[in-house]
């Protein structure tokens, strides 16, 4: 009598098993797989609990109880892929993660080209700056890099190598390509996820908050190019 309630019972597993297949997608039913164990061990369990034999059912539905916690537990634990926005001018290329409003950059010409920012010294940094002042948008990508890791450079900085280098940023033509890399969001994004990274962008480099004006500038232009885009295809 247990054996055929057992069967029984895994046979009704089975069966609503396969139903779900039928209609649910890949992920669904990989994660559907891996309930399955726990699911088949507890209503064992139960069956075998109710036909007398708790000492072997028993142990099932606290093994399946025990499964079916840890993979709640960790349901979650694997996060999205880290969005980041990507900045580039004549002498520099800055990376922002949306995160932490961590910042990390690469050197594209001079004498430093090819080097990290975070593995210049703060002495390096500042010969960067002043190779850097006659390039006005670089120069401005730089201090925001500078500003969060050495918020006093400009005491130690030649003020005298900075002179010119006021007025506003002139960018080149913003392209698809660009403006999906200093939002962090990938090609073909809706305009409801280019408004979300917008916003989540500006709270990290407004000037408000301590942020760059040129980064926000750049965050702005390629928010409206893409919505423009957008209302121009609709």
């Amino acid at each position: 009598m247990t054996i055929l309630l057992v069967l029984i019972g895994c046979i009704g597993i089975a069966v609503l098993l396969g139903i779900y297949a039928v209609n649910a997608k890949p992920a669904q039913i990989a994660k559907g797989l891996r309930l399955a164990v726990p699911i088949i061990l507890g209503v064992v369990g139960i069956i075998l609990s109710f036909a007398g034999r708790v000492s072997i059912g028993g142990p099932m539905m606290m093994v399946a109880f025990a499964l079916f916690s840890r993979m709640r537990k960790y349901s979650g634990v694997t996060k999205a892929k880290a969005q980041k926005s990507t900045v580039r001018t004549a002498m520099l290329e800055m990376m922002l993660d949306h995160d932490t409003g961590a910042m990390n950059g690469v050197v594209l010409a001079g004498s430093f080209e090819g080097d990290v920012l975070d593995a210049l010294s703060d002495e390096a940094l500042l010969i960067l700056a002043a190779e850097m002042s006659s390039d006005h948008e670089s120069m401005q990508l730089l201090e925001a890099y500078l500003d969060r890791r050495l918020p006093q450079w400009r005491d130690d900085f030649d003020t005298d190598s900075s002179a010119g280098r006021t007025g506003a940023a002139q960018s080149g033509a913003m392209t698809h390509q660009e403006a999906y890399q200093i939002l962090g969001i990938e090609a073909g994004a809706t305009a409801v996820e280019i408004r979300k990274a917008h916003r989540s962008l500006m709270q990290r480099v407004h000037p408000d908050v301590g942020g760059s004006a040129f980064l926000a500038q750049r965050v702005n232009e390629a928010k409206d190019f893409l919505l423009r885009a957008h209302e121009d295809r609709s």
